[in-house]
């Protein structure tokens, strides 16, 4: 499995020609502490004859001097090199290492366990293509494993392999295997990732690492060399808008002046119209210049001196675009940030905003969210914490050139610097400010630099004049629970008392603002979005908003929560036995789902999330109409919105 080959004896040249053309995969291995990253890197080495015997002789007495085998060799000691590392038998800072198969040229980054290394993880993870993920078979799925998994995906891997090392510690039993694999793959499912691969295997050992395992029969999969040997990996660049952050302006001579730096998107020729910005100004490229000489076409990765045919200003920082297809230039973005740092985030604090070659001042305004990591559930937050991550909205003192990090890695990082002690205290992924690359409108940033206008009419006149508070009540269920039957008896109840409230349901919705949607996951959030934002309109206007949805993921509730306000915002979970809500089905929805013509149907063709604290838990099956009415009345009453 080595790079071994019979041309090193006979052709060194044809030898070092075809070793220079294999394909270069990178990637990490991460997870919790302990898990064993360390001595399946090793054993990678060991077993694919990457290892040279002095090397080896000298693992072999430093294991006989620390222990940590009893007597056996410690392979985790050719990747642990500082002296902490071996003492503790942890890892600390990221290693690399190169090796080579026959196939392929590998550089593995192998990166801490331990939550106060998290910055390291995410220096690890920032260039690799492919992930594994270290899961110990005697303690399963931990917090750091799903932290890892969540950080590898942020930062755009999209290839995981789940290792589930330590087999040997729970002889191989087959069952272990599966509970740690479905557990996972529940949360993973989750996660927009390409290509997830379960291997067990014991990295002490070699089970399945490079050698099929013959303690595992009933495991018929690749082993781990294999996979990596054959896992598609495609270069994450985009390959149709030239992208070039300038480096280094380079005047040798009164004749010359180039721009230095590396192509990280699209291609550039001589004759392209180009655009240097921020400026805006435009030329074409005159020359692509390299340490070879000038070439015809220059792509990434590739360090290049571009020159251009008209004296334009460009300095170190700005950046080189092909004029059709434009980054966008703006002071105000949306970004998701790994917290670094002891100290917690503070809003309004000046950081300094690195990104690429330039570093401007910058502060964050508002933390959106934080995302638990447990869960992948997205909750309120006022800052973040050591190692917490979330979206964060930022101004900055000068207009940066970006892309989102989805399309362009290069342009689209931040990393943001203590100005005090110079420290870095998080890494940031830029979101596109003019829609998101998931299709998730919630994520959306509003195009340009708007602002709502402030009524002259106050909160305090509108609740004088209404005699009531503003509040949006979500009435979340299955089809036929009876929630808009509720929020129109609800609405009757406070007309006649005297308060005006107003009714959106999802038909009503679907038949205007929301025709455009279907019945699909990603439709329904589309559509709750929608009527969040609607509801938050009418709460302004000092109305009460009785929305019926059925909203069956947990995570859209708890973004129509924060879209509207925490302060305003009840949710009345509306819930009858299946059987109680099939025999109401005069539509025929749920027997035209047991009959599979009906694929997204909420409680029989997709999952439903029941609330796990809402304000109020209404069942229909055993309350009437008019009872339960009252009852949400006397919630609104009781949380002070009505008087």
């Amino acid at each position: 499995m080595s790079h071994a080959s019979d041309l090193i004896e006979t052709d060194i040249l044809a030898y070092l020609e075809q070793h220079e053309r294999k394909e270069i995969l990178r990637f990490l291995t991460c997870g919790s502490v302990d898990d064993g990253k360390s001595t399946l890197i090793g054993r990678l080495l060991h077993d694919s004859r990457m290892i040279y015997e002095d090397q080896l002789e000298a693992i072999r007495q430093d294991s006989r001097t620390i222990g940590t085998q009893r007597g056996g060799v410690d392979l985790a000691l050719l990747v642990d090199g500082l002296q902490a590392e071996r003492e503790q038998g942890i890892t600390i800072d990221v290693a690399y290492r190169y090796f080579s198969t026959a196939r392929r040229k590998f550089i593995i980054a192998d990166t801490p366990g331990h939550e106060q290394y998290t910055r390291n993880m995410v220096t690890g993870a920032s260039t690799c293509d492919v992930a594994i993920i270290l899961i110990d078979a005697n303690n399963g799925v931990l917090p750091q494993t799903r932290r890892h998994s969540y950080i590898a995906q942020l930062l755009g891997i999209r290839h995981l392999i789940v290792a589930v090392n330590k087999m040997d510690d729970v002889s191989y039993e087959e069952p272990v295997f599966d509970a740690i694999r479905d557990e996972y793959f529940a949360f993973a499912s989750k996660l927009p990732v390409d290509d997830l691969d379960f291997i067990p295997l014991s990295a002490l050992l070699g089970d399945n690492v490079v050698e099929q395992s013959a303690n595992m029969p009933w495991y018929q999969g690749a082993t781990l060399m294999h996979l990596l040997e054959t896992i598609p990996v495609a270069a994450v660049r985009d390959t149709e808008r030239l992208r070039m952050p300038v480096q280094y302006v380079n005047r040798p001579d009164a004749d010359f002046r180039g721009y230095c730096g590396s192509i990280v998107g699209g291609v550039a020729r001589p004759g392209d119209v180009v655009t240097v910005l921020p400026s805006g100004r435009t030329s074409a490229i005159d020359r692509v210049v390299t340490a070879d000489g000038d070439v015809e076409e220059a792509f990434p990765p590739m360090a290049v001196t571009l020159t251009l045919k008209d004296a334009v200003d460009v300095s170190r920082g700005d950046v080189v675009a092909g004029a059709g297809q434009l980054p966008h230039t703006a002071d105000r973005l949306d970004a998701t940030v790994v917290w670094m740092a002891e100290e917690p985030l503070a809003l309004g604090k000046p950081y300094v905003i690195k990104h690429g070659a330039r570093k401007v001042t910058g502060q964050i305004d508002a933390v959106r969210y934080h995302t638990d990591i447990n869960t992948l559930a997205r909750e309120p937050a006022s800052t973040l914490a050591l190692n917490e991550i979330g979206r964060c909205a930022f101004t900055l003192a000068e207009p940066l050139v970006f892309d989102a990090y989805a399309n362009n890695r290069d342009l689209g990082a931040l990393i943001l610097i203590d100005r005090i002690s110079n420290a870095t205290v998080g890494a940031a992924m830029i979101h596109s400010p003019g829609g998101s690359t998931s299709g998730d409108a919630w994520e959306e940033v509003p195009h340009g630099d708007l602002h709502a206008s402030p009524s002259r009419v106050t909160p305090n006149e509108l609740q004088t004049r209404l005699g009531q508070r503003p509040v949006t009540v979500l009435f979340t269920g299955l089809a036929k629970a009876g929630k808009t039957a509720i929020a129109r008896a609800v609405e009757r109840r406070l007309f006649d008392q005297g308060q005006l409230a107003t009714v959106f349901d999802g038909q009503s919705f679907r038949l205007g603002l929301s025709r455009d949607l279907g019945f699909s996951a990603r439709d329904r959030s589309e559509n709750m979005r929608r009527a969040a934002e609607a509801a938050r309109l009418v709460n302004e206007a000092g109305l009460i908003c009785l929305t019926a949805f059925v909203v069956p993921q947990e995570s859209v509730r708890e973004r129509a929560r924060g879209t509207i306000g925490e302060d305003r915002f009840l949710e009345v979970f509306v819930t009858a036995p299946l059987d109680v809500l099939k025999e109401r089905d005069e539509d025929g929805l749920y027997a035209a789902a047991e009959r599979g013509e009906a694929p997204n149907v909420p409680g029989v063709t997709a999952p439903f999330e029941e609330p796990g604290g809402a304000d109020l838990v209404l069942h229909t099956d055993e309350l009437g109409l008019e009872e339960s009415a009252d009852q949400v009345v006397a919630l609104l009453r009781e949380r002070g919105f009505i008087f």
